[in-house]
């Protein structure tokens, strides 16, 4: 089995993470010519090409396999790191831009459980690359190899993962009193929902219409929709009278109890199962990620 060159490893993921060549070089802290010719020898080693160069440039096949091997790799060093700090605190330095351990992540969960879950590590100095995504998708980045754990709505576990069920997040539909009171005064009902706008987090979130369609008994709808990219930036749209959404009971609940924002359908709730997915090595980091998130979903998510 070949051996390959850990710098041309890191090389390869420099160019696929920062999204070019320049950017890759100006990150690893060689020139760009460097970036090629490193890049070229692994391509040859290998025997075939690992990077489509398209816009914007992307891994073909054999580059994903590499990429997943180079986060393995990452994760071993982040593990020997961290049993040299606990032997010479004193000589172990901060880690290197290239060696950052990535996992993916839902932006409900980031706004409201698992952030706080991830401090002590890295207050500790746990090299960490929170990626965010839509909980529906957050398990293609672990699937191709980008993060070496995730937070998803997928139950089955993907080859070589081993997952763990969360708890549930309840989802309720939001929106401010005076905004409720002009456009929704009884609440959401089958006769008005599709009137008012509701804000989104983007395109592929199905949030919105999955609450409706569930709540009135609807095989599919179709809603107006404003999309904003951030669960809080959804809460302050809502606060601002843009409309009605649906969000997560933890993210608004003081917001409620203050009655800044008011249950447009009370007594109805949607939950959703979350798992954490990871890959399936013996890590002392990946244990510490794993345990962290776990605990910190079973002291706050609703248990199914």
């Amino acid at each position: 089995m070949s051996t390959y060159d850990p710098a041309a490893l890191e090389c390869l993921a420099a160019i696929v993470e920062e999204g070019g060549f320049e950017r890759a070089a100006q990150r690893l802290s060689i020139t760009q010519s460097a970036v090629s010719q490193r890049l070229r020898a692994l391509e040859a080693q290998v025997g075939t090409v690992l990077i489509v160069r398209s816009r914007p440039l992307r891994p073909t096949g054999a580059g994903q396999l590499l990429l997943k091997h180079t986060r393995q790799l990452r994760l071993l060093r982040a593990d020997l790191e961290r049993d040299l700090r606990e032997l010479a605190p004193s000589s172990i330095g901060g880690a290197r831009e290239e060696e950052r351990v990535s996992i993916a992540i839902n932006a409900d969960s980031l706004a409201t459980w698992a952030l706080p879950a991830l401090g002590g590590l890295v207050r500790q100095g746990l090299p960490l690359e929170v990626i965010t995504d839509d909980q529906d998708f957050t398990h293609e980045w672990l699937r191709e190899g980008q993060v070496l754990g995730c937070v998803t709505t997928v139950r089955q576990a993907l080859r070589g993962c081993r997952v763990v069920a969360l708890g549930a997040m309840d989802y309720v539909a939001v929106a401010a009193p005076a905004y409720a009171q002009a456009h929704c005064p009884k609440g959401l009902s089958p006769h008005n929902f599709r009137e008012l706008p509701f804000i989104a987090f983007n395109r592929k979130d199905d949030m919105q219409s999955e609450f409706a369609a569930k709540a009135f008994g609807l095989r599919r709808v179709t809603l107006s929709q404003v999309f904003v990219p951030s669960s809080e930036g959804q809460v302050r749209a809502v606060l601002a009278g843009w409309g009605v959404s649906v969000v997560p009971e933890l993210l608004v609940r003081g917001l409620m109890e203050q009655g800044a924002l008011v249950d447009v359908l009370p007594g109805h709730a949607l939950p959703i199962q979350l798992y954490w997915h990871c890959w399936n090595l013996q890590s002392e980091v990946l244990d510490a990620l794993s345990g962290a998130l776990v605990a910190a979903a079973g002291a706050t998510l609703a248990r199914q």
